[in-house]
């Protein structure tokens, strides 16, 4: 009698462990998905969270088309993937600067090789101005349920 009340408890954790991976996916592809749906914008600030998530779901994307790419000989599945992602890349990096209350132009400061990449990462990680700045208020205060 025990082991079958362990085995429900085990089973309903399981189900519980289930549906909160599937949350953090469906989360996870959220971000993704709000980041595509801004395309063009660059107007407005973007949370690490934001910018990391699709970040995430980009390099994943990006290493699924190349190992396509690899198995068929091609190289235009990752090539197209990448270009498709360009504008969307960049973009969330201008409005990922706003949140720290720097103008997109300083995305330009990733060109210059090794240092430009560490100051890039560096302020990508940084976490945002926590009140309004110069490009808004802050969306980590409008988030609901941060």
């Amino acid at each position: 009698m025990a082991r079958q009340a362990r085995e429900a408890q085990t089973g309903e954790r399981s189900a519980k462990s289930a549906v909160t991976t599937i949350n953090r996916q469906g989360k996870l592809m959220n971000w993704y998905l709000k980041v595509m749906r801004n395309y063009f914008n660059v107007e407005g600030r973007a949370r690490r969270t934001e910018y990391w998530m699709f970040f995430l779901v980009y390099l994943g994307i990006i290493i699924v088309a190349s190992v396509l790419d690899a198995m068929t000989g091609t190289g235009l599945l990752a090539g197209l993937v990448a270009l498709a992602h360009l504008i969307p890349n960049i973009t969330v990096g201008v409005r990922r600067l706003h949140d720290i209350d720097r103008s997109g132009w300083w995305l330009l400061v990733a060109l210059v090789p090794l240092i430009g990449w560490i100051i890039a990462i560096y302020w990508a990680v940084k976490e945002g101005d926590a009140q309004t700045n110069s490009y808004g208020a802050s969306p980590k205060a409008a988030a609901p349920g941060r």
